[in-house]
């Protein structure tokens, strides 16, 4: 079953179960789902929902954040709720212990590959490393990943 067949099941299940804040986030969801459809002009692979869904988690630790700046801490926390519905239909996100060696790997492919990357080189250090943890079906913040980047590419 798909993610977005999923979220459809879920959003009847929702309204049966008559839970008005999650049938909220569902259907939320599924509108950012159909006006990608719509411009894409076909339906979504799960990669591309899982996309949307990682946008819309960032979207929503950014108004966190606004929130908390302008002193409106019942907003922060409804948005905070809408994160943990969201990231249910996402792939575990792993930590430092998981992306360390698919970094590592990453560089020593680059290097077997030519010579030693250097910090100049990050980008395409992340770029490999993004291909690695999607391929694993994983799910990494790009905050992490780059500082862990930064460290390894430090140590040549």
């Amino acid at each position: 079953m798909s993610l977005a067949e999923t979220i459809d099941r879920d959003i009847v299940a929702s309204m049966r179960a008559r839970e008005a804040d999650k049938l909220s986030v569902l259907r939320m969801v599924k509108t950012a789902f159909k006006m990608k459809e719509i411009d894409k002009k076909a339906p979504l692979t799960d990669a591309e929902a899982q996309q949307i869904l990682t946008t819309l988690i960032k979207q929503r630790r950014d108004s966190i954040e606004q929130f908390t700046k302008g002193n409106r801490p019942e907003l922060a926390a409804k948005e905070a709720d809408e994160i943990v519905v969201i990231e249910s239909y996402m792939p575990k996100a792993v930590g430092d212990a998981e992306i360390r060696p698919l970094v590592i790997q990453a560089i020593d492919e680059i290097a077997a590959a030519g010579t030693r990357p250097v910090a100049k080189d990050m980008g395409s250090v992340m770029k490999a490393v993004q291909a690695k943890i999607q391929a694993a079906g994983l799910r990494a913040d790009g905050k992490l990943v780059s500082e862990i980047v930064k460290s390894e590419l430090a140590k040549s």
